[in-house]
């Protein structure tokens, strides 16, 4: 008997040891039975019949266009500036001295529309035959939709991700992935599936819960999602572009420290001289009447329908609110020329907007009302694309955080909440939905328990704590929420060590910017001069530092 009662003490004592140690760890869920079909956005490179690449769009997303080439040959533009100098110039001239552009807008669609001829789809909306994505994705998809990988450690996150022409109307996809779905059951023996997308996946997941509801899914997770509209696409398309000299100065040294690409300091001085000393925002005064009305938006028209917005996928990136301005800003008005000539485009895109996009909320909530898990998570600390009216949001360069998470209120990246929104939140009980660095409030999200946040993580960025969330969440047997791990709801990502740390007012502020970048734009004409000198000064430095090597050889200096 005693060595009984010893035995039940020793056991005790060791269930007893291993509670903290048990509550310390998130609830990484691991050998699930449930398959994870993922969705991830524009990364992926479109083919030709040949299995050639004719479209590719960074994984750091448009910002790539920028990135250093590296070791890789330099991409050849000598095409397109003799296209511009040659064929399109003379009409911008023509346009200047007779104010008659539409010939310029015609001829510059035309040029650049056949530069892209290979990638772009045609009025209708449709891909050129025989493009889209490679042939040993096609393949993998074929594989995967036969194959239980069911290991030791559950489905893997990415094992039945599904490869798919993401140029295409999203409810086009989302049929196509219906029939993937149905496949990877039966290849599994499971009755559901967990659904996870990022980007613009999110919109084909919308696109999908439209068509088929959630009677086919375990859970739904959106990470970094696009669902609601992108602010740098919706708002440049639909009328409301702004290049900010400031927020660009910003977004370089954002990409500059993340690695991305480094711009030259002469380049990023010059850009400064030209935001202090007021010289651009003058520029902009006197030639908005004048030129904006008549080039910018013709120009912004020709460039969008002779590349991506030809893709009904950006086009579900358009917010509500921007929808009729966008279409009234691309294809005129009803009854127009252009309205006619992409007539099944429009038709596509409308059928989206309409049925998708607009009932966002609704689809979302249905989710959850279905008993289905809901994860939706979002990221923030940069820079938006500064070609839109919103780019001071606080965003994940792409999105911004109100988009992203479904209605979360948020300060602009030069400030915070007030103290007496705060306190008022305090006084609802609500002030656990407050971020440590009080730049985001998730109780006004349509779902604030199953919305987290990452700080210093890219839109494009895929973090590993990110996804054990998603997959934990989505795979479970009941609706987990952000009081179930130890992140919490607030988190913030090191680019240095890769690792995720819960966010606290000590390491919440992870902006790359000094504190003069992070100043609000002022009027007053003395702060304007003043900076402008120092900027110019500091121009001149830069200059000097440029030509010292020139110079040097030239004087023997």
């Amino acid at each position: 008997m005693k060595k009984f009662i010893s035995v039940i003490l020793c056991a005790a004592l060791l269930i007893a040891a291993a509670i903290p140690a048990f509550a310390a760890v998130d609830p990484w869920r691991t050998g699930s039975r449930v398959p994870i079909v993922f969705l991830a956005g524009d990364g992926e490179p479109i083919y030709n019949e040949n299995d050639e690449v004719i479209l590719k769009i960074s994984e750091s997303g448009l910002l790539g266009l920028f990135q250093n080439s590296g070791d890789e040959e330099e991409e050849d533009n000598s095409e397109l500036y003799t296209s511009i100098a040659n064929v399109v110039m003379p009409f911008l001239v023509d346009g200047l001295i007779s104010d008659n552009w539409d010939p310029y807008y015609e001829n510059l669609e035309k040029e650049i529309g056949d530069l892209f001829a290979e990638g772009r789809l045609d009025d209708n909306g449709n891909a050129p035959a025989g493009t889209g994505i490679s042939s040993a994705r096609r393949a993998q998809n074929e594989e995967n939709r036969h194959w239980d990988k069911k290991g030791s450690n559950g489905y893997d996150f990415y094992n039945y991700q599904y490869w798919y022409d993401w140029r295409l109307d999203p409810l086009e996809i989302a049929q196509q992935l219906h029939g993937y779905i149905a496949d990877i059951k039966a290849a599994t023996h499971c009755d559901k599936v967990a659904l996870a997308t990022a980007c613009l996946g999110g919109n084909v997941a919308l696109a999908y819960l439209s068509l088929y509801g959630t009677q086919d899914l375990v859970g739904v997770g959106m990470l970094a999602p696009l669902a609601k509209g992108s602010e740098f696409l919706s708002q440049a398309i639909s009328g409301k572009f702004h290049l900010d000299m400031d927020a660009l100065n910003r977004i370089l040294t954002d990409t500059s420290a993340i690695d991305r690409f480094d711009m030259p300091a002469f380049a990023t001085a010059t850009i400064d001289l030209l935001s202090k000393s007021g010289i651009f925002g003058a520029l902009s005064d006197s030639f908005k009447k004048e030129i904006y009305g008549k080039v910018v938006e013709g120009v912004t028209s020709a460039i969008a329908m002779s590349t991506i917005f030809t893709m009904p996928c950006y086009w579900g990136c358009v917010s509500d609110e921007d929808y009729d301005d966008a279409l009234l800003y691309v294809f005129g008005p009803e009854g127009s020329e252009k309205r006619e000539q992409y007539a099944g485009l429009i038709k596509k895109i409308d059928n989206y907007h309409k049925t998708v996009a607009a009932e966002a909320d609704a689809l979302m909530q249905g989710v959850v009302d279905t008993g289905a898990n809901l994860a939706i998570l979002c990221k923030y600390g940069f820079q938006m694309v500064p070609i839109c009216e919103e780019s001071y949001l606080v965003s994940d360069q792409y999105v911004s955080v109100k988009k992203a998470s479904f209605g979360a209120t948020t300060s602009t990246i030069f400030d915070t909440l007030s103290d007496e929104y705060i306190a008022q939140r305090e006084a609802e009980d609500k002030s656990k939905y407050i971020s440590p660095d009080k730049q985001v409030d998730a109780s006004t999200c349509q779902f604030p328990d199953y919305t987290w946040f990452t700080k210093n993580s890219t839109h494009t960025l895929r973090t590993d704590a990110e996804i054990r969330i998603m997959y934990s969440v989505i795979t479970a047997d009941h609706q987990m929420t952000v009081d179930d791990f130890n992140y919490g709801q607030f988190m913030v990502y090191d680019h240095e060590a890769k690792t995720t740390a819960k966010m606290t007012t000590e390491n919440c502020n992870t902006e790359h910017w000094t504190q003069d970048e992070m100043k609000q734009p002022t009027n007053d004409k003395k702060t304007t001069i003043f900076n402008g000198l120092i900027s110019f000064f500091k121009w001149l430095i830069e200059l000097y530092k440029l030509l010292q090597p020139k110079l040097s050889a030239k004087f023997g200096a």
